[in-house]
């Protein structure tokens, strides 16, 4: 990996949180700071099994990529990909297709930082990593098209991201514009957390974390369908995350225990 020298990221901002780092938390990883403890710890306190929902989205994105890697996919650009946590998509990918090309993209510094010293792959194929938001698609677009051929499938990879970015930001426009310019046989991967089977809970959480200074925009089944429109949905279509094809993974401990309050979906580019 090449990718841009993580000494000339801007400074890390360690007086709110951030969602990467609070992930990486609920991981049990060391990369993250008290703001990002003491906030994981809040949303404990709402719901105890938020630890087993990240783990569930992450072994959603082993399994979607083992799939589509498996259906012939061999490029990936994966959005909000936090801090790395082996096995790493580009692992997965590169697994069953070392010719496989990967682009990371991630707001946080830190994620920077750590993607420049881990994550390394194939000789065959190409892990690269690009600094940018979500919000600004033309910047990850222009980063993209220097790794990734945009005349040949890209799966589109968005995990536990897009609950992070409002309506008013324009979230389903975003990944419009994202898939705009991707070519027929694309596809997109989505996870995304809902209120819909904990509203007092998730109320509680929105209120939390706006309070701190992160968005949170909870959205329900057919909120979550609209980013798929004008696709066609892989089966099962869309499914609590840990419902889809887990026969491509293995399960996550606790996953049956009580509700996963989110959605999970491919869809392919026609």
């Amino acid at each position: 990996m090449t990718g841009q020298d993580p000494m000339s990221a801007v400074q890390i901002d360690t007086t709110r949180p951030h969602p990467a780092r609070m992930y990486d938390w609920y991981l049990g990883g060391k990369d993250n700071y008290p703001v990002d403890e003491e906030m994981g710890r809040q949303m404990l306190t709402l719901d105890p099994r938020v630890p087993v929902m990240a783990r569930v989205n992450r072994a959603f994105m082993h399994r979607a990529t083992r799939w589509l890697a498996r259906s012939g996919v061999r490029q990936f650009l994966d959005i909000g990909t936090g801090i790395p946590t082996e096995p790493n998509l580009h692992q997965i990918a590169q697994e069953a297709a070392p010719g496989a090309r990967v682009v990371y993209c991630d707001n946080d510094p830190i994620v920077l930082a750590h993607a420049a010293a881990l994550l390394r792959g194939t000789d065959e194929g190409a892990t690269e990593y690009l600094q940018a938001d979500v919000r600004d698609p033309d910047a990850i677009l222009e980063g993209a098209r220097k790794v990734l051929d945009f005349n040949r499938p890209v799966a589109l990879s968005l995990i536990a991201l897009l609950h992070f970015v409002s309506d008013e930001d324009g979230a389903h426009d975003l990944v419009r514009r994202l898939l705009a310019e991707l070519p027929s046989g694309s596809y997109l991967v989505m996870t995304h957390a809902t209120a819909d089977f904990t509203p007092e809970e998730s109320k509680a959480a929105t209120e939390k974390m706006r309070a701190a200074g992160v968005t949170l925009a909870l959205r329900s089944r057919e909120e979550f369908s609209r980013f798929f429109d004008g696709l066609d949905l892989v089966e099962p279509g869309v499914e609590v995350p840990h419902h889809w094809h887990p026969e491509l993974g293995e399960p996550v401990p606790g996953q049956d225990d009580g509700v996963i309050p989110g959605y999970g979906a491919v869809g392919r580019k026609g």
